[in-house]
C-alpha cells in the first residue's frame, strides 16, 4: 500500500494520497488550500489515476481544493450530508471576522459535478482499498473518519485518517460553528476509544500518532478513561 502526505496551504493542512501500488487508481483525502499541484505532483510521480476524493469534513481547509482536484481526475467527491452545504458555502463553517481575515479576497466555491454522501458504518471499495467510514461528529456536523487495512506490516493493523478529530497530544476545537464539545466527547468515546492500540492516526494537522500512544498520553482520551468503561481493544504493540 502506498500513502503520500504532504500538507497543503496557509493551515498546513494535510492532504493524503492513498493507492495500492504505483501505477494504480488512487483516492485523495482532504484538499485544502493549494492542494491541487501537490496532487498533481504526486500523482504524476507515482503513476496514479484518482478515481475519488474523501473528506473527512466540510471546513474550508480541508475541501478548498475539492472541485478542481474532483475535476481534473473525474473523480467522486465524498461527504457526509451533515457537512454537504458547506461545498458551495464553507463561509457557514467559520466566523465572519475569520473569514474575511483568512481569506483576504472574493472567492467562489461550488460542488464538484459528482458528489456522493457517506454514512455511518458505510463500507467503501474505492481503488482497491477498503475504507470503512464512522460518523464521529463534534468538530463538525459531518465530521468522519476513514479506516483501511494496512498490510505493509505485521504490528499495524489498520490506518485512521482522524481528519480534525484527534491529533497527536490534542482533539478537534468545538468553538466553530457545528461544533459542540459534548458531542465531540461522545465521538471520541464511542468511535475512538474502543479501537486497538496498534492503529496509525493519520491527523489532519501535525504529525502521525497511533491509537495506543494517545490513549495512553492524550489528556483528552485520560480524563475519558478515567470516567469509565470504555471497551478498550488493544492488538499488536
Amino acid at each position: 500500500m502506498l500513502i503520500a502526505a504532504f500538507p497543503a496551504g496557509p493551515w498546513g493542512t494535510n492532504c493524503y494520497v492513498a493507492a495500492t501500488a504505483p501505477g494504480a487508481e488512487c483516492v485523495v483525502i482532504d484538499p485544502g488550500k493549494d492542494a491541487a499541484a501537490g496532487v498533481a505532483d504526486v500523482v504524476r510521480e507515482h503513476r496514479l489515476k484518482p478515481v475519488a476524493v474523501l473528506l473527512t469534513h466540510g471546513h474550508i481547509d480541508h475541501m478548498w481544493s475539492v472541485t478542481p482536484v474532483a475535476g481534473a481526475y473525474d473523480a467522486t467527491a465524498w461527504i457526509h450530508p451533515g457537512d454537504r452545504h458547506l461545498l458551495s458555502d464553507p463561509m457557514a463553517g467559520i466566523s465572519k471576522e475569520s473569514a474575511g481575515m483568512l481569506l483576504g479576497g472574493d472567492y467562489e466555491f461550488t460542488e464538484p459535478d459528482d458528489v456522493a454522501e457517506l454514512t455511518d458504518g458505510a463500507r467503501l471499495e474505492l481503488a482497491g482499498l477498503d475504507f470503512v467510514v464512522d460518523h464521529t461528529p463534534g468538530h463538525t456536523a459531518g465530521s468522519v473518519t476513514f479506516r483501511t487495512p494496512w498490510s505493509n506490516s505485521p504490528e499495524i493493523s489498520e490506518v485512521m485518517f482522524s481528519g480534525d478529530l484527534l491529533f497527536q497530544g490534542s482533539i478537534g476545537r468545538t468553538d466553530l460553528p457545528g461544533g459542540d464539545h459534548a458531542t465531540m466527547l461522545r465521538s471520541l468515546t464511542t468511535k475512538v476509544l474502543p479501537l486497538a492500540d496498534d492503529i496509525v492516526v493519520l491527523p489532519g494537522h501535525g504529525e502521525q500518532t497511533s491509537i495506543g500512544r494517545e490513549r495512553a498520553t492524550n489528556p483528552f482520551l485520560l480524563d475519558l478513561l478515567d470516567s469509565g468503561d470504555t471497551g478498550r481493544v488493544t492488538r499488536g504493540l
